[in-house]
């Protein structure tokens, strides 16, 4: 909104020429999204609690200190999304498709999470609903994404997978591109899922993984800093940096009332729209595989489950203590600050491998 009011007001003003410029945006973007979080959280909170009486269902087998948590309630991603959906709207160029895009995949992904947290308070269980079925969803919208980026960008670049550290080697996935995208959107989604266990294990890695793929995002859309560090140019992409901002600055805000003791949980409802909107980011600005780098505690955390249950089947014992692996920590003594602040430590400096792969060409 205000980037086409900019256009209409500069040549009457010079200082509407900001609004032009995708640095000022973003800034504008992380303050107006942390102060809408702050500003009506408290409200939502109380909502929230009134009508979710007992709160999210707290794990039995699951750490002791766990059970004091229990009456917290869920769905706090809807501050998040509120505020990363406004705020979009007011800084965002609302004529560029990858905004639009990013905006579809984390709104449907927040709706899915959104109704399994549902379930989970009304129902009072630790289960939603069909694990089956809610993926099919995902990989559906995810792969409707997909398509669209495709067809924003430029044959065959847009269906080609980039290596970091080689300027100039792609390998051309045709339309198998589509399915490969899709997963890594979707495996990014229920890897952010899984790390929410802890009060604020999952938002702080999520707001460092925005920061670098904001800071991705605008530089592969710039063709000037693009060819200057040899990345992969993607006409548009440095308008998803306004978005990435939005969820730092929402997230910032929710961080506020999520830090521990927590008064309200992210739920499913948070960590699969902001996965989903980390790993739809990463397709359109050709970095899938950066992803896993700067994401990589999101991919140890998905890691540990698949090992767990994949060994628990085919031998009947456990790897960890318990899985996702940061309640393995906690089994051993860890204590739940302890296990965050050391994990938020992992994901800055795998944050800063992942930048570094812009350099090393």
């Amino acid at each position: 909104m205000l980037y086409y009011l900019s256009q209409e007001l500069s040549a009457h003003l010079s200082f509407f020429n900001l609004f032009r410029y995708i640095t000022f945006r973003t800034g504008g973007a992380l303050i107006t999204a942390a102060l809408f979080v702050f500003l009506f959280g408290p409200k939502m909170i109380s909502s929230l609690k009134i009508r979710q009486g007992k709160g999210q269902p707290i794990r039995a087998d699951g750490p002791e200190t766990h059970f004091a948590k229990a009456g917290t309630p869920t769905m706090g991603g809807l501050m998040i999304l509120s505020g990363v959906l406004v705020t979009a709207l007011i800084w965002a160029n609302l004529s560029n498709i990858y905004v639009w895009v990013v905006i579809m995949v984390t709104l449907g992904f927040g709706a899915i999470g959104l109704y399994d947290d549902y379930l989970k308070v009304t129902k009072a269980t630790e289960k939603g609903f069909s694990g089956r079925f809610r993926l099919t969803l995902e990989f559906l919208i995810a792969a409707v994404a997909c398509i669209a980026i495709m067809k924003a960008g430029e044959e065959p670049f847009s269906s080609s997978l980039a290596f970091p550290f080689f300027k100039d080697l792609f390998l051309n996935l045709g339309w198998f591109f589509v399915p490969f995208a899709a997963f890594v959107i979707v495996g990014a989604g229920n890897a952010v899922n899984l790390t929410d266990g802890l009060d604020g294990l999952a938002i702080v890695p999520v707001m460092i993984a925005a920061a670098s793929f904001g800071m991705i995002a605008y530089l592969a859309g710039n063709f000037v800093f693009s060819e200057y560090l040899q990345i992969n140019f993607v006409l548009g992409t440095g308008e998803l940096a306004v978005v990435c901002g939005a969820v730092i600055g929402a997230g910032l805000g929710f961080l506020w009332f999520n830090a521990p003791p927590a008064a309200i949980f992210m739920g499913d409802t948070g960590s699969l729209a902001l996965g989903g909107m980390i790993g739809t980011t990463a397709v359109a600005t050709k970095h899938e595989i950066v992803l896993a780098i700067v994401g990589g505690l999101f991919v140890v955390e998905a890691l540990s489950v698949i090992i767990q249950v994949a060994s628990f089947k085919m031998t009947g014992k456990r790897v960890f203590r318990m899985a996702p692996i940061h309640h393995h920590f906690e089994k051993k003594g860890w204590t739940e600050s302890q296990v965050v602040i050391r994990f938020w430590i992992i994901s800055v400096m795998l944050a800063l491998m992942g930048l570094a792969t812009l350099k090393l060409r």
